[in-house]
């Protein structure tokens, strides 16, 4: 069967599911139903998937990992602003796939520098990869430590949310949207890249295991993303790469407060 969907084309497919998701999730108070949030599980497997080709081709990485970081920070910032400015029930506003693309292109990077080092038999630049992939791990650490801490009252809850703020704007896996196993899901599919089959079956794997640890969550569905990318014919369309930067913290914002003044 013929594969005729390019990135673009799939780009805008997920944010069309991630938009329904996102409806759920803002207005389920309110009664938006349930399985809306289904439509969501796909899309970081097919963003995840669309960015190991992103990121291998991109001009320059370094600006490319400068863009998420501070795209990390701004979106943390209007959370924040947002979120102290509208109260929307027990909605907490926590999305920020910009940290998880930040931490999986931080991997990614180890990793290239590693594959480089093999073919030019250089150890500095193989432990300058090695040390690139630990980095977001180290940087986790503190989380830890803030985490016994707050379970063992010995700091207070106001300065527990300034230590959990300053974390945020720190890539670090443990604060990265979806948490390590997307993490690791993006870092998965940059290494077998090339390779389709491997990525779907890891994605696959992935689903079940997530599946038998619990059972109730719709996690799983998540390899339903498999569908659209076997249509995948792996160039980058149009690209548009402004619009989605703009509408993620954009639509997520003005859902979040159409919610609050609707609560």
């Amino acid at each position: 069967m013929k594969s005729y969907i390019d990135s673009t084309k799939l780009k805008y497919f997920a944010i069309v599911l991630m938009f329904l998701d996102h409806i759920h999730q803002m207005f389920f108070e309110l009664g938006a139903p349930g399985w809306l949030s289904i439509f969501g599980r796909p899309v970081f497997p097919i963003l995840l998937f669309l960015f190991a080709d992103s990121f291998h081709y991109t001009h320059s990485r370094k600006k490319l990992i400068i863009r998420l970081l501070f795209m990390t920070w701004i979106m943390n910032i209007g959370k924040l602003i947002v979120g102290n400015m509208f109260e929307n029930g027990q909605v907490v506003l926590s999305n920020n796939a910009f940290a998880t693309f930040l931490v999986v292109a931080i991997l990614d990077s180890g990793w290239d520098n590693i594959v480089a080092s093999i073919k030019e038999k250089s150890i500095k630049t193989f432990f300058i990869g090695l040390g690139i992939i630990i980095l977001p791990v180290i940087l986790s650490t503190p989380m830890l430590f803030l985490g016994m801490m707050f379970g063992d009252g010995k700091i207070s809850p106001e300065l527990t949310r300034v230590f959990a703020f300053i974390m945020l704007m720190i890539p670090n896996l443990f604060t990265a949207e979806g948490g390590i196993s997307t993490v690791m899901l993006g870092f998965i599919f940059y290494i077998f890249r090339t390779k389709r089959k491997i990525q779907f079956l890891v994605l696959i794997l992935i689903s079940v295991l997530s599946f038998y640890t619990n059972p109730s969550s719709i996690q799983w569905m998540m390899v339903f993303a498999i569908i659209p990318l076997y249509f995948y014919n792996g160039e980058k369309g149009r690209g548009d790469k402004n619009f989605f930067y703009i509408f993620y913290p954009v639509h997520i914002y003005i859902l979040y407060i159409l919610a609050s003044l609707l609560h």
